[in-house]
């Protein structure tokens, strides 16, 4: 049975740390071989991108293989025919596949039926490529911590239920700032709260959210498929913008990320994201390269 990347959790604390490890060899260019030489690779959308595609075809390019770019509107997945029978036969063809969807239980099938690996590019419930190469940027850019502030300020979606993930792995003191009817998943924060070693907090409160922050993170109010809620979100979420104001109650080296595509003047500023404690683009590079790590991994 191949192994998959559906979640964070499908891997362990000393996996996470093996993938970090091929991570910087593969951004150091310390990392030979081409385990996807005369290989291709299925790049499932249902979801328009501009980070997760290019960086998965630059990726696996990089890795020797050959990405074929997929569209829903080609493939109708689970509506032109079953996913599993669609996963079958692309297993005949590829020797890995990653989706980018709305719906979680699709990757899950995709998964199930696989002989080959499946890599979760995003869904409505967790983006953990997104939040693996986040936390590799965390440890590239801060001083070595047993347990790192991470203020997480907005809407509580998909981002946040990947932090969540982490933290139920790796000890992390997770404070989520968001008004008080976004919730994230509870199954997941469930999870999250039962690891001894994690704190997680959830407050309405922004200065709390933020105040002694190692890292202030935010993403859009209103993801993609939800932006019929966008001015409903605005209103309730305006108090958690990360600006410079909000700045000064985190640490005095405090970084800032965002995962893209932000709306500046939302949910931050242009001074903030353009700032000197901003990391936003290395992180978005650490996407290209945390993917590979874990593509290498799970090819083994």
């Amino acid at each position: 049975m191949p192994r998959s990347l559906c979640q964070i959790t499908d891997l362990n604390r000393s996996e996470i740390q093996e993938v970090f490890e091929l991570t910087r060899k593969m951004k150091s260019k310390q990392f030979a071989p081409k385990p996807l030489l005369g290989k291709s690779a299925a790049c499932i959308f249902t979801k328009e991108s501009l980070r997760t595609r290019v960086s998965f075809e630059v990726g696996i390019n990089e890795l020797g293989g050959n990405p074929i770019y997929i569209t829903d509107a080609e493939i109708k997945l689970g509506q032109r025919e079953a996913i599993a029978d669609a996963t079958r036969v692309l297993s005949r063809y590829v020797s890995l596949i990653m989706i980018r969807t709305y719906k979680q239980s699709d990757v899950e099938e995709l998964a199930k039926y696989a002989s080959v690996p499946v890599i979760n590019g995003l869904t409505d419930l967790v983006h953990p490529c997104q939040v693996l190469g986040d936390y590799y940027t965390v440890l590239e850019h801060l001083k070595p911590k047993d347990r790192y502030i991470i203020s997480y300020l907005g809407d509580a979606n998909n981002i946040t239920n990947s932090w969540l993930n982490l933290a139920s792995l790796i000890p992390i003191e997770l404070r989520i700032g968001t008004a008080a009817d976004y919730r994230p998943d509870e199954t997941i924060l469930k999870r999250a709260k039962s690891n001894p070693s994690s704190k997680i907090i959830i407050t309405d409160d922004p200065k709390k959210a933020a105040s002694g922050a190692d890292v202030l993170y935010t993403d859009v109010w209103a993801s993609m498929g939800q932006k019929h809620l966008a001015e409903e979100k605005h209103a309730k979420l305006r108090g958690f913008q990360i600006n410079s104001a909000l700045l000064k109650s985190a640490s005095p080296d405090a970084i800032v990320l965002h995962c893209l595509p932000a709306e500046r003047g939302k949910e931050i500023t242009d001074e903030v994201m353009d700032g000197p404690h901003s990391r936003v683009f290395d992180q978005a590079e650490n996407r290209l390269h945390v993917q590979k790590g874990i593509m290498v991994f799970l090819l083994k």
